[in-house]
């Protein structure tokens, strides 16, 4: 009787030990195929560099460098008078949206009462910007641009990263020259 005890446990911690593991690794494999049935369902065109002459098709999207399964469309340039530094304060207005297939609306917007109401510091603030914004406002580079992107939990926000939940958004910023 004794002989069987020993390796019931162990088999049970092991299995513990297991699903534990299991459980975040099946959320991160979820998550990657969400991404990837929505980049299908969307026609998205995965580029891996910038468009030379600065013109995006409707449907190209960026796999952003460094980044895991982090993509990047530029929807508007801005004024190339206003460019981003690092520390700057950066205005943003968006969209963000969750990427299952019947998420036809919003799932959180900004308020039309302010025209850009969130604000952080560019390269220093990650508790209102997630990583993913910083690296689209790297892409962005001035004052009234406009990009979508595709964030997975890991650049999204602290609430993404526990839920291993991904977004996508549509940010426009503006750089305030005081």
């Amino acid at each position: 009787m004794k002989k069987y005890i020993i390796p019931s446990l162990l088999l049970i911690l092991i299995g513990a030990a297991s699903c534990n593991q299991n459980s975040y690794s099946a959320k991160r494999a979820a998550e990657d195929k969400l991404i990837a049935d929505f980049i299908s369902r969307q026609h998205i065109n995965i580029i891996y560099e910038e468009p030379e002459n600065g013109q995006w098709g409707e449907k190209d999207y960026l796999k952003v460098p460094g980044y895991d399964d982090l993509y990047y469309h530029l929807s508007h340039t801005g004024d190339s008078a206003y460019e981003v530094h690092s520390g700057d304060k950066i205005l943003v207005r968006y969209i963000r949206y969750t990427l299952e297939e019947r998420a036809d609306t919003a799932r959180y917007m900004t308020t039309s009462e302010q025209a850009y109401p969130t604000e952080f510091s560019y390269l220093y603030d990650y508790t209102t910007a997630c990583e993913g914004w910083h690296a689209a406002v790297k892409y962005m580079k001035y004052s009234g641009a406009a990009c979508k992107i595709i964030c997975p939990s890991k650049q999204g926000f602290d609430t993404d990263k526990s839920t291993v939940t991904p977004y996508g958004y549509d940010l426009q910023i503006k750089i305030p020259r005081y």
